[in-house]
């Protein structure tokens, strides 16, 4: 379930996240959900769920929340 582009990414991503956050998290997805395939690779969670997780770390690498919600450059 790779993300094509941007207007697949779920819709509270594409309405949280600046544009360049979305590509970040679009791209992690798609690698950790080659990556994690196999049940074998993953700590529990489904192959989804830790395409998320990872996809999410790759966002607050780059991005922080501020008080207001909204995501800005680190």
């Amino acid at each position: 379930m790779a993300y094509n582009g941007l207007q697949e990414l779920p819709s509270a991503i594409r309405a949280r996240l600046p544009v360049h956050a979305q590509e970040i998290y679009r791209v992690a997805f798609n690698g950790a959900w080659g990556e994690y395939s196999d049940s074998r690779d993953r700590e529990g969670g489904s192959r989804e769920e830790t395409a998320h997780k990872v996809a999410w770390v790759a966002v607050k690498g780059k991005y922080r929340k501020l008080d207001n919600n909204s995501w800005t450059l680190k």
